[in-house]
């Protein structure tokens, strides 16, 4: 009989799927990592999202294995190539929760730009700070977005709709630029340089990968405008994180705005946490009821077909 193990919390919606279906699983969300190698060899398919890291180790105790599926986007919890090399099929939401992402870095770009979290915090503190709450409209800016797919392209178009000039860049020109085309408005497909240096507000959508980490080093910041503005709702490992603290130290980088997936006690986190200019979140792009039952529904639905 087959059975699927989920380690994380995911939408009811999926476990009905997984129960109409008549498919046997366990729920244990906040299962230990220890317990997950002891456990792994009983099941078919494995469901995590982004807290369960599956190791070399636990792939090659999961001797049953066929699927491990991630309830999101990112992979970089999943040893992608020791899944492959065994013949597990790896699979994820695609573009399930690319408008909830979306949203959140328009989200972000807004608050930074009118200092709404210094506004509210004053507030609290007793303080009418209004003179210091000086800021800009995005309307007329020129926002570079680096990645163009299904989360660069929503933030597109709807920073067209907010009358941007929207500029991309992606390693797949091609495709950026059918994106792009579909966008309307200014929207156009540019070279990295000419993105990082006549940018406003920067926002980045790539994945984590090996050439990938890292890839916002001294080069492309000292490219960038004075006063640029960074956003960053992909992986906090893109960021060099040097040339990011000598950027927002020197005003350079006038302010930045990231949707953490590294914890407070993490040293550039502890670093970014010290300036009143820039603004984290723990990690809630996808975090919306109706990101994660798509995500739930895809997912259970391809693990489904694949385990038939």
């Amino acid at each position: 009989m087959v059975r699927i193990l989920i380690t994380d919390p995911i939408s009811e919606k999926g476990l009905k799927l997984l129960e109409e279906a008549g498919i046997k699983y366990d729920y244990c969300p906040g299962i230990s990592q220890n317990d997950l190698l002891n456990i792994i060899k009983d099941y078919d398919a494995l469901v995590v999202r982004g807290r369960t890291k599956v190791t070399k180790e636990v792939i090659e105790r999961g001797r049953r294995l066929k699927v491990i599926a991630r309830v999101g986007v990112g992979l970089d919890n999943i040893d992608v190539d020791t899944a492959k090399a065994k013949g597990i099929s790896v699979i994820n939401a695609g573009p399930a929760t690319a408008d909830s992402v979306a949203e959140l870095t328009i989200g972000l770009m807004i608050a930074l730009s009118r200092r709404i979290l210094f506004g509210d915090e004053s507030l609290r503190r007793g303080f009418w700070a209004k003179n210091y709450c000086m800021g800009a409209e995005l309307r007329g800016k020129t926002l570079g977005i680096i990645g163009v797919g299904n989360i660069g392209s929503r933030v597109a178009r709807i920073a067209n709709a907010l009358g941007m000039n929207v500029l991309g860049y992606d390693k797949f020109p091609e495709k950026a630029k059918e994106m792009l085309k579909l966008v309307g408005g200014s929207a156009k497909f540019v070279t990295m340089d000419d993105l990082l240096r006549e940018s406003d507000i920067i926002s980045i959508h790539v994945p984590l990968l090996p050439e990938t980490r890292g890839m916002i080093s001294w080069e492309e910041v000292k490219k960038m405008k004075e006063g640029v503005l960074l956003i960053n709702t992909a992986r906090m490992e893109l960021f060099d994180p040097d040339p990011i603290i000598w950027g927002l130290e020197s005003g350079k980088i006038a302010g930045l705005a990231a949707d953490t997936n590294l914890k407070p006690d993490n040293p550039f986190v502890r670093k970014l946490l010290g300036f009143p200019n820039v603004i984290l979140t723990p990690h809630i792009g996808a975090q919306t009821y109706e990101a994660q039952e798509r995500a739930a529904e895809v997912v259970i639905k391809r693990i489904i077909e694949l385990l038939k």
